[in-house]
């Protein structure tokens, strides 16, 4: 499949995630791209039916690309636990997701994080204190045109799950990842940190070469 280049405009982004909209809008604006998150439209989240998180991420980009009419960008990302198999991997958001009765406790239903930081520590603490803790975060963007054309870029950062979380300026599982190289959270480190060096920013590394 030939590249297609990118003009500069409106790109929706396929999310409603505050979080991960400013990530990406922060990462596009150089490139004269005005972000705009499918959750501000109005936009329903589709059903993310697929195996893997490029497939993940070609279902939120194509169903924002059709209800718009315009090119949509998006992101599938996950955790990923090496003594864990891999999870919760694809389903990563899907660990936060209260059940009845967590939602009862903590006031309805919705996300939440320190829940899915838990139920990771959880596992990890019946291996006992000799399970590895290496994890990865990864990030697949899917770049979807109406006729559609689509790009798909995979990008990784490696590091080691720690317990407690510490950090508050980050979102989903940066409270408990450290980064290879580093002795702080991505919650400790900060967004511009994590625009020159996380998996979102090493996809889209790869997304620019590409298309701009």
């Amino acid at each position: 499949m030939t590249t297609r280049k990118l003009t500069a405009g409106r790109l929706i982004i396929a999310t409603h995630n505050r979080g991960k909209l400013a990530e990406i809008g922060a990462l596009l604006a150089p490139y004269g791209m005005t972000a705009q998150a499918a959750g501000d439209l109005g936009l329903p989240e589709p059903e993310e039916t697929g195996s893997s998180f490029a497939e993940n991420a070609l279902i939120k980009a194509r169903a924002a690309c059709d209800a718009t009419g315009a090119p949509a960008l998006a992101d599938d990302s996950g955790l990923c636990v090496r003594a864990l198999n891999g999870a919760p991997g694809v389903w990563t958001a899907d660990w936060a997701q209260r059940n009845i009765i967590e939602a009862d406790a903590l006031g309805g239903p919705g996300r939440d994080w320190y829940l899915a930081m838990g139920k990771v520590e959880g596992k990890l603490a019946e291996q006992g204190p000799g399970a590895d803790r290496s994890a990865y975060f990864i990030s697949t963007l899917a770049l979807v045109w109406p006729d559609g054309h689509h790009e798909l870029f995979e990008g990784r950062a490696p590091g080691t799950l720690i317990w407690p979380p510490r950090g508050a300026m980050g979102f989903g599982y940066d409270p408990v990842f450290v980064p290879n190289g580093e002795t702080q959270t991505y919650a400790e480190l900060g967004p511009d940190y994590k625009m020159q060096h996380d998996h979102r920013a090493n996809a889209f590394q790869k997304l620019v070469a590409a298309v701009f």
